[in-house]
């Protein structure tokens, strides 16, 4: 059975954290996107403290802190980032250009992304409402999500080292060496975590496959954002022989996994 009340008070609560998107588009899948989920995560708690149910309250205080601080390290990195990085302002206005879309077109943006919040919180939000009271599989879930974090933020900090040290150059030391983009692989990790801790509560078919289809767009989108930087990359340094040697014999996300390049090189 689906919560459909509770989901919509969830996709109400993302819509509007992730509607700084109108200010800036892209703002919709990455600042507007932390904010949605920390929302999300406080939304389920504040209901579950209104209405208390047999699961335990500890898991669900965990599940959302994880969201706070998953919420808060990303947009405030990318804040951080926009402000400071003036080579990243160059990148973005490449990317993203001046102006945003027609404004039906940031409505259907605003639309699926709160959709896909929705979605990927919802494994916390059918542990409350199936009154679930197994611990072990969550707790599981939370450890995935916690070295998802961790590599994602150890990621990102190594990544705006390097750049400093070497503007000219992508990074290629530390967690770099594992893949080319470790941090769309914590990502991948974390949400991992959130699908895997969910595993014994879902209920119906609506509940699976909303989680389900939340896992998998999350991973597509990972895929397609390092698809979309190694096509940046690639206009930038491909003829540069120290990034072709280091990206030919670099997974691009999946340490081991031989995939190297998403783009077919020139």
């Amino acid at each position: 059975m689906m919560p459909w009340t509770l989901l919509g008070i969830i996709a109400a609560v993302c819509a509007l954290l992730c509607a700084v998107g109108f200010y800036k588009f892209v703002y919709f899948l990455s600042i507007g996107y932390g904010f949605a989920v920390a929302g999300g995560g406080i939304a389920i708690i504040v209901m579950a403290l209104l209405n208390p149910t047999a699961t335990p309250l500890w898991i669900l205080l965990i599940q959302a802190a994880l969201f706070l601080a998953y919420g808060i390290r990303l947009s405030g990195f990318l804040l951080v980032r926009e402000i400071k990085s003036a080579s990243y302002k160059k990148t973005f206005k490449e990317v993203s250009g001046e102006k945003n879309p027609p404004v039906f077109v940031l409505v259907a943006i605003w639309l699926s992304v709160t959709v896909l919040y929705t979605a990927q919180v919802s494994p916390m939000l059918f542990r409350y409402v199936n009154k679930s009271e197994d611990i072990i599989l969550p707790i599981i879930g939370f450890v995935i999500s916690v070295l998802g974090l961790i590599l994602e933020s150890v990621a990102d900090n190594q990544k705006s080292a390097q750049k400093k040290e070497r503007p000219d150059m992508v990074a290629t030391k530390g967690l770099y060496k594992m893949c080319r983009c470790p941090n769309y692989l914590g990502e991948i990790i974390f949400w991992t975590g959130v699908f895997v801790s969910g595993i014994t509560t879902y209920a119906g078919a609506g509940q699976w496959i909303t989680a389900v289809i939340a896992y998998i767009c999350i991973v597509f989108i990972m895929f397609n954002g390092a698809q979309r930087l190694e096509r940046r990359q690639m206009a930038r340094y491909g003829n540069d022989p120290e990034y072709n040697a280091y990206a030919d014999k670099t997974p691009i996300i999946i340490p081991l996994l031989p995939i190297y390049h998403l783009n077919k090189k020139q």
